[in-house]
This record gives structure tokens, sequence and C-alpha cells, in this order.
């Protein structure tokens, strides 16, 4: 087969031999291979798709990895991971010991900054900045943020303070949310043009400048698309980003490399303060499939490339999320108190369907937790029951606004939390690791986790009656366990857990989802002679310290079980059993908890197996406290 341009690309150093001509055969031959690697592992392909164009341009114009470009969340990073020296190691993309779905420092020496939640490149690329100007061996710095992200506080936080710093600085807005009429396409063509032809301007001047120089047609198309920016019907006045002390450009086409090319060398030969450079793309773009999707392919499954197709494994049971969503809908409709809020993720959280049937109680604040929670506690202090429905590893994001707008005045703001846990691809970014630590440590807080989708149920009943205060629920990411389910869940008694099988000489006190595991692991142990009880906990707080008390007495060792970080439920539990004296001769005590570290991606089940919370962790654990070989055989039968 003949060698491609993209087979003679291993570094970015390599673009800048070719002419831009070749550039643009590298682009097509660089979006075909973003598809195939996908398609054999799956990933987030529209956002990748959205920038290979732009990938390529920045390669080219910018000498990376000196000059450091910093993607913001890192959906979009493939195309720029092929052609950083790891278009080799795409087959293990977001797999066991393989690469990263995200930009990740460890991996590479062109991921100057790791990414994965949103609206942090402008203030990590600001940071860049001022090492280089104080002497520090790093180059300019290009940070390339999204539309959605731009919109979260943070990044207006960081774009204040680049504007006031005035240092020479380069933010790309990927806008995929405008459309371009052709003429502000062709406007956008004239102006990248102008910006590299006319030497003598400076950067400020072209940038007020450009529009006088337009013919009537396409003048009338720039002030359009400038006041879609500045908000102005007429495109008159400064841009937002001109007001913070930024010069404005755009907006441009970001998938014609005829107009990126020259913008890009001009705004690095000429700029001394910061820029944004307004780039408008299309999630999908090249790939008819993900054009015409809903969703654009943000995430998919593996695929046929030729089709679209997904491979999608048949769900034997329905998901927490849809669980989460369709109960809420069912106490909503005889609550008419019920409103819901998610930030930017209403089929992620499930609150999709809570849309469908009560669009007018269902707020969607982009990308913005810590809005979110607040926007939650007044809603709460105005009579209304909000339910806040944020994964784990974003709503550590609100922490501030949930210990001091919430917890702090005792608000009955009712906390979905989904993806509890360990969450597979994605891997350490994405993990649910710290919530129930975070929130069992705040005063009047209730803490529940629901180890199926029954008790799921029950916990979305309990916290819309509940309204003395704030309280939470957690569900991991996936189908659940294929419980019959009734038409409405039950109230639960508050800080009561159950007891789910009884025996005399081990008890398993599991918090959340990993009930299942404790159950598998009992019927091993019974097997080999071991006697074991099972309880599920229910709430981390208030703890049930009749049922720890029961156990504790009853029992040689007992273990606590959950999908969280040290600090969590064992922590509370083993604390309550050392305040009263409980561990002693006639009691062990051992916790399993996720291990102090962060653990990459691979499948949930090696995570865990990885974390010790398995099966054969829990008996291992077991064995480990009663003194006796983890040698499962008959002889055990014989140990007393």
């Amino acid at each position: 087969m003949k060698p491609t341009l993209l087979d003679k690309i291993n570094y970015p150093t390599d673009l800048r031999h070719l002419s831009d001509l070749d550039l643009k055969k590298l682009a097509i031959e660089l979006r075909n291979e973003t598809i195939r690697a996908v398609s054999e592992t799956g990933g987030h392909l529209g956002s990748s798709l959205g920038v290979v164009e732009l990938t390529v341009a920045i390669h080219s114009v910018f000498n990376t990895p000196h000059d450091k470009l910093i993607w913001d969340v890192g959906h979009q990073c493939y195309p720029h991971k092929i052609i950083t020296g790891r278009r080799e190691k795409m087959n293990s993309l977001r797999q066991e010991g393989g690469l990263s779905g995200f930009t990740k420092r460890s991996e590479s020496n062109y991921d100057p900054f790791g990414a994965a939640h949103s609206s942090t490149s402008i203030s990590a690329g600001l940071g860049f900045t001022v090492a280089r100007d104080m002497g520090m061996a790093t180059g300019d710095a290009v940070a390339v943020i999204g539309d959605g992200s731009i919109s979260a506080g943070m990044a207006y936080e960081a774009l204040n303070n680049a504007g006031a710093e005035g240092r020479r600085f380069f933010v790309i807005l990927n806008d995929n949310e405008m459309s371009i009429a052709p003429p502000v396409g062709a406007m956008s063509k004239y102006l990248s043009s102008l910006y590299a032809n006319q030497q003598f301007y400076t950067l400020k001047e072209l940038a007020e400048n450009f529009a006088k120089s337009l013919p009537g047609p396409l003048r009338e198309g720039a002030k359009r698309a400038r006041g879609l920016i500045t908000g102005l019907a007429g495109g008159t006045g400064n841009t937002f980003f001109e007001d913070l002390g930024f010069s404005y450009v755009g907006p441009i086409d970001g998938h014609d490399l005829d107009q990126l090319l020259p913008v890009l060398r001009t705004v690095k030969t000429r700029s001394e303060g910061p820029v944004l450079i307004h780039c408008v793309t299309k999630k999908g773009a090249g790939y008819a499939p993900a054009e015409t999707s809903a969703d654009k392919y943000h995430g998919v499954s593996k695929f046929d490339v030729a089709s679209g197709k997904q491979h999608k494994g048949k769900s034997n049971a329905p998901s927490y999320t849809s669980i989460f969503g369709q109960t809420l809908v069912k106490e909503a409709t005889v609550d008419e108190k019920i409103v819901a809020v998610t930030a930017a993720m209403p089929s992620g959280t499930g609150l999709n369907i809570f849309q469908n049937s009560f669009p007018g109680r269902t707020f969607d604040v982009g990308i913005a937790e810590q809005h979110a929670v607040t926007f939650c506690a007044g809603m709460a202090a105005g009579g209304l029951k909000p339910f806040c429905a944020i994964y784990s590893t974003f709503l550590q994001r609100g922490y501030d606004q949930i210990v001091h707008d919430v917890a702090l005045q005792k608000l009955p703001v009712r906390f979905a939390i989904d993806r509890a846990g360990l969450v597979g691809a994605d891997g350490a970014t994405h993990a649910g690791s710290f919530d129930v630590a975070y929130l069992s440590n705040l005063p009047g807080f209730v803490v529940m986790a629901a180890s199926d989708e029954l008790e799921l149920m029950h916990m979305v009943r309990t916290s819309a009656e509940y309204n003395e205060g704030p309280i939470s629920f957690r569900y991991p990411r996936g189908e659940g366990i294929g419980v019959e389910l009734p038409e409405r869940g039950e109230v639960l008694e508050l800080g009561k857990g159950r007891i789910i099988k009884e025996g005399n000489r081990v008890a398993i006190l599991s918090f959340g989802a990993h009930l299942g595991e404790a159950l598998d692991a009992s019927e091993e142990l019974e097997q080999l002679g071991i006697s074991v009880t099972v309880a599920d906990a229910r709430f981390s707080k208030p703890l049930d310290t009749d049922l720890i008390k029961v156990l504790a007495e009853n029992h040689e060792l007992l273990i606590t079980l959950e999908e969280g970080s040290i600090g969590g439920f064992g922590s509370h539990v083993v604390h309550y059993l050392l305040k009263n004296n409980m561990i002693n001769n006639n009691l062990k005590v051992k916790s399993l908890f996720l291990p102090d570290r962060f653990i990459d991606q691979a499948s949930p089940n090696v995570m865990y197996k990885q974390a010790g919370l398995d099966t054969t962790g829990i008996i291992s654990t077991i064995f480990d406290g009663l003194g006796i070989a983890d040698i499962r055989s008959d002889k055990i039968k014989s140990i007393k």
C-alpha cells in the first residue's frame, strides 16, 4: 500500500515542512484515521472530528511542545494524539493500560496540562504565560475552549484576569453551536487574507477596521456575525472579549485551512497582548452518521465505519440513570413543588426523561455546577423541592456552595449523584470516589447510597418527602441488577439499614452498589464453613447505630464495604465503634474502600479488582481478619 502523508507524520515538526496544499490533504487523512481508530475502541468522536483542521493548523503554526497547546475538557484531543507520536497506540484508547481518553501530562510532553473537566484551559494557559514571562523554558500558550465551556464561571474569571494582565496569550474559541451563513463564511475568508497581507496594520487596527474594507454584502454578514458575540443587533460596539482586554479575531471557518493558517500565522507574528480567535466548527464534521446524529456522536461505542451503526450490548435491565428519571417523574406527578436542575447533562443524568414530562420544571444551567447548587438552594428557600442531578465527579466543583449555601442554612436540596464509584473508560478523572466522604462530614446532611434499582426508587421518594435539610443519594453508572420494581417507591425510615442475610461469625456491612459482591462473597464463604451476615447500611449519615451495635456484638469480624475513598462510610462506622469502646478482643474490624491512589481507565470490573473491592478482595480481607490462610479448600471448614 502506498504510504500516505499521515504515514510520514510522527510528530508536529513533520507538519512544518508541508505546503498548505499538503496540510489540507493531511487533514482529510487525519479525519479518516480518527474515525477508523474510534470505530475500534469507542470514545468521543464528534468533538474530535470538529477540530481536525484546527489541530493541523495549530501544530503547523506553533512550535509545540515548546509552545503549550491546552485543550479544554479533552474530548476533542484524538487527532492531536495521532499526530503527536501516539498513532500506533490509538487501538488502546480508553482501554486498560492504554491511552487516556483525555490529555494527560504523564502520557506525552505534547500534553502540557491534563484535562477532563471543563473550563480550565484559559487559567492554565495564563499560568504558562506568566511562567514564560518570568524566564521559564516555555513559549506561547494556546488555550482551545468550546462555546459550552467558555460559559462557565471559571472561564470568565480567567478571561478577566488574562485581559487585565495584558500578556501575549492566545485563546481559541471553538464554537460549534453557531451556524455560518454563506456571506459570513465569505467574510471570514476575506478577513483572513486581510490579516495576512496588510503588514503595516497592528492587530488591533485590523480587528477594528476590517469591516470597512468589505464589499457591501460581506459587510452586512460581518455585522451579523459580530452581533452574535456582542449581543447587539447591528453588530456595532466592542465584543465582550474586547471589553475584557482581548483582541478579537473572527469569526472564521474552523474547517477551512485557507482561513485558519493565515490568521494563526498573523496573530503569532504580530500579537503583543491577549488574543481571542473565534473559530466556528461543526461537531462530527466530515462523517455523515455523526453529522446527522442528534448527539453528533459525542460518546460512541465501537461502530461500523461504513454505516455508523454502533455495536452496543443488549441491556438485561434498565439503567440506574433511567430509573432515577422515571421515578422522579412519578414523584413530580403527585407533587407539583418538585423541580429538577442539571448542569449541561440532561440525558446523562436522566433528566431528559423528566424534561419530556415537565419542561417548565426542568432547568439546564449549562456547565455551571457552582451556580446549579446555589440556584437549587434559592429554590428550596423559596418553597420548592429541587433535585440537583450532577455526576459525583462534577459535584466536587460545587462543594463550597454545598457547604455554605445549602448545609449551613439547612436547606432541603436533594442531590441525585450519578456515576458513583469507578466508571470505566473515562478513568480517574470521572471517578465518583469522594462524595460520601465530603458530604458525610457536613452537619445535618443525610447521605444515602442505593444497592439496587428498587432502593434507588425508595431513596428518590424519601428525598422528595424529606424537608428538614439537605439529602443525597448516589448510584452507579450502567444497568441495574434486574429486580422487580413496584409502581412507586417507599419512604425509608431515616438512618435505618436492613439485614439481607443472617450468619454468626462474619458481618459484612455494605454501603451502596457493592451489595451483590458482598452476597457473592458470603456464598463462597458459607461453602467453606464460614457463616456470614450481610447487611445493607443504606445510610452513611445518619448511621444506623442500632444495626452496627447488633453486628458488632454478635460477630467475630465486622467488615465495612463501600465504593468510595477513605474518610467515608467506613470511617464513620469505625469512629462510632471506637467512641463507644466496642472494638476489643471480641471484635475485629476491617474497612474496604478505594485505595489512596487514582485508578487509570479499564473496565469497571477490572478497576474494582485492582482496588480489592471485588468478591475475591472481600474474601481475602475476611481471611486476613480471621487470621487464616487464604486457601479455598475443604480444610477451611474445620477452622474455628
